[in-house]
């Protein structure tokens, strides 16, 4: 890749056209899919339709639909007539896609056949919808409005400057209240472009998707930069369920993953801890340092086959992951690397790849940002994360205070998060507004607790909140290990079995609060029944709880 003198996406675009015009560009797993070349024509074919329905500089055209190709497709077309995408997560409810699509003054949306209900076209009535499997307009009645395309002239690739928008994203925040994320041309570019000096990659990689490309993290480094790079990127035509990914696995054999903390946890809390649990020798052996290391190396081996065996790089981002995958993840030799950033960030921060993964760190800066810890404590180095460089955001979309209230005076963005640096790696230790004054004054981060809760036997996940004072942890049990750990117990009463979990409560207490500092211990542990409510990145929405 040659660095661009103009870092815009329709410059972006027309250099990877041109110098991978053969190469294989997005395809559902196991399907014939579309080269650089059938994109190019497919992007200024749909660009020319949109031109024609007066689509231009600066209008903002919606994304709501589950990954596929034509997503791809429509992304590029968008921003080659200059237009703004306003890429929106299939979670987000009725409701919120509505004020979203008022608030951005969307002009057009594009939308998958299973997410067209979610468009309420009474309150929507004056914004075009088009089915992005066949980009037909259809009107509020469903029928197909008949559009001229004419692909005979050569289609004009609209001239964007660096600092033109590309992209607004209302992240899904884990506070209950979306902001519109303003992304220009160079935020997006300038990232993807800088994130090869983390990672190489090549017209040889393949890339298999399974997070929703209206998240920034997949829409520029799962998208954006695999194209401009020449890869080819994979899509699952369903949610990625363990019966959809693991053959998808073996058909594309990826060569670059990325994920959230989620799905990796699932797997090793779900599929290999229970392997390791299930003889007492290993179980026994496993808590013995020298001997976990052995056992995490021959199960990392039949992991990596099950991953397709030729991945390179297997990229966590999204949340924090938790401790004891992470231990496994690196004993294992997986091919870990962890990121870090944030969706005004466009999202790459930091990252710690190769050489730079160090046990708990998020890696150094990223080349051409510039980090620095504000208002750090003396004692202990920790401070706010703030942020400067090209990928840093505009702004948010008509909130002036709230863009405001995020900028330091100096021009840094202040992350919000706690962390300090230490030989050079970059430590987060949580959310500054997650922290909880304990009692004498003492600064809780519950990040913390909750990482030594969820290395517990049996913890899948755990939520630590104030009530009334008192540090409450919240922890979401492994049912199905402990019916199969204690089966007998199930049999006999299901208050025994009620029973041995209250035990298990306890005793995760006990262990707990031998482990964390003294204002830290939870005076109570409660089960929490149902896995905790999410944002589509797979973090607990904590505002839910508290």
């Amino acid at each position: 890749m040659t660095k661009m003198m103009n870092l815009t996406l329709p410059e972006m675009l027309q250099a990877s056209f041109k110098k991978y015009s053969s190469n294989n560009a997005l395809s559902f797993v196991g399907e014939p899919g579309k080269t650089y070349e059938d994109l190019r024509v497919e992007v200024e074919l749909l660009g020319a339709r949109l031109k024609s329905m007066g689509v231009g500089k600066g209008s903002k055209v919606a994304i709501l639909s589950a990954n596929m190709p034509n997503w791809g497709v429509a992304f590029f077309a968008i921003a080659s007539v200059g237009g703004v995408a306003v890429p929106i997560l299939p979670d987000f409810s009725v409701v919120e896609i509505t004020n979203i699509l008022k608030h951005a003054e969307v002009e057009m949306v594009f939308v998958s056949e299973t997410l067209a209900s979610k468009i309420d076209r009474e309150e929507l009535s004056g914004v075009r919808v088009v089915g992005i499997e066949d980009f037909n307009e259809y009107s509020k009645d469903g029928e197909v409005v008949a559009v001229e395309l004419s692909g005979s002239h050569p289609f004009e690739y609209a001239s964007v400057e660096e600092e033109d928008l590309l992209s607004i994203i209302y992240t899904s925040g884990t506070t209950g209240k979306s902001k519109g994320v303003m992304l220009t041309h160079k935020n997006i570019v300038w990232t993807a472009q800088q994130s090869i000096t983390f990672q190489y990659v090549d017209e040889t990689d393949r890339f298999l998707s399974v997070l929703p490309l209206s998240h920034t993290f997949e829409n520029t480094l799962g998208l954006i930069f695999p194209i401009m790079n020449g890869c080819s990127i994979h899509y699952l035509r369903k949610a990625p369920t363990a019966p959809v990914l693991l053959p998808a696995l073996q058909q594309v054999k990826p060569t670059i993953m990325l994920v959230v903390p989620l799905i990796i946890e699932k797997v090793y809390k779900g599929k290999i801890l229970p392997q390791i649990n299930s003889k007492a020798i290993t179980r026994e052996l496993f808590k013995i340092r020298p001997f976990q290391k052995i056992l995490s190396r021959i199960a990392g081996k039949k992991l990596y086959q099950t991953f397709g065996g030729e991945l390179r790089f297997f990229g966590i981002g999204g949340a924090k992951l938790d401790n004891e995958v992470e231990r496994f993840l690196m004993d294992a030799k997986f091919p870990l690397a962890i990121g870090y950033g944030l969706t005004e960030t466009s999202p790459l921060l930091a990252g710690a790849v190769g050489k730079n993964v160090r046990y708990l760190s998020t890696g150094v800066p990223l080349q051409g940002v510039e980090l620095r810890i504000a208002n750090a404590d003396p004692a202990t180095g920790e401070g706010e994360v703030q942020a400067r460089g090209g990928n840093v955001m505009k702004g948010y979309y008509k909130e002036p205070g709230l863009t405001a209230d995020v900028f330091t005076e100096d021009g840094w963005f202040k992350t919000g998060d706690l962390g300090k640096f230490d030989r050079g790696s970059l430590f987060i230790k949580g959310r500054i507004k997650n922290m909880i004054l304990g009692a004498s004054g003492e600064n809780i981060y519950p990040e913390e607790i909750e990482s030594v809760i969820n290395r517990m036997e049996y913890v899948l996940e755990s939520l630590v909140v104030q009530q009334k004072g008192r540090l409450v942890a919240m922890v979401h049990l492994n049912m199905e290990e402990i019916e199969t750990r204690f089966k007998h117990a199930k049999e006999e009463a299901v208050q025994k079995f009620n029973a041995k979990v209250d035990d298990i409560l306890v005793e995760i207490q006990k262990k707990v609060n031998e482990e964390v500092n003294k204002f830290s211990r939870i005076q109570m542990v409660v089960l929490q029944p149902v896995p905790f409510e999410k944002t589509p990145t797979m973090k607990i929405k904590r505002f839910l709880y508290l």
